[in-house]
């Protein structure tokens, strides 16, 4: 038995099923009152309608299910992979913008607020298989174009970044290891720098350009006591750099034409040399840093290498002066560093073991702040504000 055959014997029986369930459940108003509910008229009328659906059905069957699955499954086998998938996508994308638009048609008065959605659902649901399937080689052209320029400047981007990187390793590579070191005129008034050579953190030639020296000359010529004073601690320490540290010291007649501060020949000399600065001036540090000039600044270095004070570890303080607040005395550490002791002043010219209670960092340097060491439960009872008035 053929399909066709089986479709039409199908088909005639679900139209009389139909007609059978409406004559018995869902009565037809305009053909119930033409029949004015006569039994043997209803069931002559319901008769023909159920022979004349079978006949309709038993004709056009074939075409509503067998031919449109044939046509429907030889379009799929013959349809490239790719138009199957566009396909789908399309129906999806179609059915979503159905969706959207569906929710304001189904507020639409009467029988418009439900055939409408369907309707939309069907024309939308065409026109994204029809448009995605039709447009598909532009479409994929598209989204690899996207993700090809995409993926290429990432790739650019990196090997730019590997360029980088290499050319900053070239040149790292290719600066010449540090041999000589600049010196300041500040540098060697302050006198450090000797005792630093003597530790052997220095391993380059210090260089002495023959203008500083002319500088520090001048300062020691100086009418003023306090300048001519300083003039000669430098004199003496470049004398001692020269006699005592194992770091050799060089002083060079090499001149800069054209700059007459000795600031500026310091900087113009060493990005002509490539060496660093050693100095203690402020402004000579920033300027040199904004001319790519490294500086070793001595005043940093010995921030840095400040001893580590944590409350509650004890130390030894000669208590130098009074405080701000009342009853306070404050004393100095070797490096400068002050410590302020609550209830330190009556331990005045006193050197006296005290505990650390907290530290404190400013931009004016490190301030430390300290009590006097408690000793078996006895310690000298501070004086009254009375008395201290009275003495």
């Amino acid at each position: 038995m053929s399909k066709h055959i089986v479709a039409r014997i199908i088909g005639t029986l679900v139209a009389i099923a139909i007609v059978v369930w409406l004559f018995f459940f869902n009565h037809i108003p305009m053909l119930e009152a033409l029949l004015h509910n006569n039994f043997w008229w209803r069931v002559g009328v319901y008769g023909m309608l159920a022979l004349l659906a079978a006949i309709i059905a038993l004709l056009i069957t074939p075409y509503i299910s067998v031919i449109p699955y044939h046509w429907l499954r030889d379009q799929i086998r013959g349809a490239a992979a790719s138009d199957l998938v566009a396909a789908v996508i399309g129906l999806f994308v179609g059915l979503i913008l159905s969706v959207l638009l569906g929710i304001p048609l189904s507020y639409l008065p009467d029988s418009l607020g439900r055939i409408l959605p369907f309707v939309g659902a069907v024309l939308f649901g065409y026109l994204g298989v029809t448009v995605v399937v039709l447009r598909k080689n532009d479409l994929a052209h598209f989204f690899q174009t996207s993700i090809f320029r995409r993926n290429r400047d990432r790739d650019r981007e990196e090997e730019r970044d590997k360029d980088r990187h290499k050319e900053r390793d070239k040149d790292r590579s290719s600066l010449p290891p540090v041999t000589q070191i600049l010196l300041d005129t500040s540098a060697i008034i302050d006198g450090r720098i000797a005792d630093i050579s003597q530790t052997g953190f220095i391993s380059a030639s210090l260089i002495v350009p023959r203008f500083v020296l002319n500088e520090l000359q001048h300062i020691a010529d100086s009418p003023d006591a306090m300048r001519r004073n300083r003039g000669r601690r430098g004199l003496d320490m470049l004398n001692r750099l020269q006699k005592d540290t194992s770091v050799p010291v060089e002083i060079t007649d090499t001149d800069v034409e054209g700059v007459a501060e000795v600031d500026s020949k310091l900087v113009k000399m060493a990005r002509t040399l490539h060496c660093p600065i050693i100095t203690n001036d402020f402004n000579l540090n920033r300027v040199a840093e904004l001319q790519g000039v490294k500086v070793l600044n001595i005043n940093e270095l010995a921030n840095a290498v400040k001893p580590v004070l944590l409350p509650g570890e004890d130390i030894e303080i000669k208590i130098m002066q009074d405080g701000k607040e009342l009853g306070q005395g404050v004393g100095y550490l070797d490096d400068g560093t002050m410590i302020v002791v609550e209830g330190g002043r009556q331990y005045m010219n006193t050197t006296i073991e005290v505990t650390v209670t907290r530290v404190l960092q400013t931009v004016a340097g490190r301030m430390i702040f300290a009590h006097p060491k408690q000793k078996g439960g006895s310690s000298p009872a501070p004086q009254s504000p009375f008395r201290q008035r009275q003495s």
